[in-house]
């Protein structure tokens, strides 16, 4: 069965983007895209193990909020966390390098592809348990405004967007952090990327409210839908929430109705989905959406978002020779990082 519940497609006043922002925006988007179909090649290539639950269809929200924020705000992610790592700045090549394992990658080869993290870039951690990343990202806007308003330091105004599925909202985790970040005006977004489905249960089954935003209403937090199919609206909605929060008016619930292209994980062979739902939805592809309005808008021209794939498909590549050529984990290092070093 369609799911119904979608908003409406660009409308005048989110819509506003220059041709500057707009194609930082469709390039981090197409880096999303092309990095996880060149994951799915090298999975089926035996260079990645385990689960890799991959992002495609979903770029608009990654890019449309982190996008949003500033380099020095913190992002925490899922076990789906690649195209989050990419979107905060964590380079290609140590996200590749990090699913082949390799001692060049982000968590130096220990964490693969659900437990992505970059303390340069402020990437809180992927997380493989349902809503665990959560507390993490509710302690992160904690002791920002910790250090700002009892110590004092006027440069932490930091804001944190934490990302979670449709699933992590029926958890206690949710409610308890959402209460707490409530209580205390913490400089959050939480961001729900409600892409329909756990692993075989459709999100509409699985709770008795649906509609995952309006449960901000219970907290006293603003909550807000958006089409997680339109970058730009995302973008809107997430920009809005930001400046709250840096102003010090406390977090919002944002529920991104978007949906997975792929199945749930490289291992899922997506046969619980009807064709007919599938279809519905790759219609909405935001990347294709966002280039139509680049180009209808005079912001960009086919070239040159052709360019700018033909950039993107360069990188990668050169992201997958890296991590090729990267070194093996050294066994002797089996207990670093395990314990904080002076």
């Amino acid at each position: 069965m369609v799911q119904e519940r979608v908003l409406p497609a660009f409308s005048a006043s989110p819509s506003q983007i220059s041709r500057e922002d707009g194609l930082v925006v469709y390039e981090d988007m197409v880096l999303g895209r092309t990095f996880e179909d060149k994951c799915a090649e090298m999975y089926y290539r035996g260079k990645m193990f385990g689960f890799v639950h991959l992002y495609n269809g979903q770029e608009a929200v990654s890019s449309g909020v982190i996008k949003a924020m500033r380099s020095d705000d913190y992002v925490s992610s899922t076990y789906r966390d690649h195209v989050h790592a990419l979107s905060a700045g964590v380079p290609a090549r140590e996200v590749m390098a990090e699913l082949f394992g390799k001692a060049t990658g982000c968590s130096k080869g220990r964490g693969g592809s659900m437990h992505l993290f970059s303390a340069e870039h402020n990437l809180l951690g992927g997380y493989a348990f349902v809503a665990e990343g959560i507390p993490v990202a509710t302690g992160a806007a904690f002791q920002a405004k910790y250090r700002r308003e009892a110590l004092g330091d006027e440069s932490a105004d930091q804001v944190t967007a934490c990302f979670f599925g449709d699933g992590a909202s029926n958890n206690g985790q949710f409610f308890e952090c959402l209460n707490m970040a409530a209580l205390w005006k913490l400089p959050i977004l939480f961001v729900v990327e409600n892409n329909k489905w756990a692993i075989g249960m459709a999100h509409d089954r699985a709770t008795s409210q649906p509609e995952i935003y309006k449960k901000a209403s219970v907290f006293d937090m603003v909550g807000v839908e958006v089409d997680g199919m339109d970058v730009l609206a995302v973008r809107a909605v997430a920009q809005e929430a930001v400046a709250r929060a840096r102003a010090g008016e406390g977090p919002t619930l944002i529920e991104a109705l978007t949906y997975r292209f792929r199945g749930h994980s490289l291992a899922d062979p997506d046969e619980l989905r009807s064709k007919a739902e599938k279809e519905f939805w790759f219609a909405r592809d935001p990347i294709k959406r966002l280039a139509a309005h680049l180009i209808e808008q005079n912001l960009a021209t086919a070239e040159e978002l052709k360019a700018i794939d033909r950039k993107i498909q360069a990188l990668i590549e050169d992201a997958v020779q890296f991590a090729l050529e990267s070194p093996e984990p050294n066994p002797a290092d089996l207990y670093k990082y395990v314990f904080a070093e002076d």
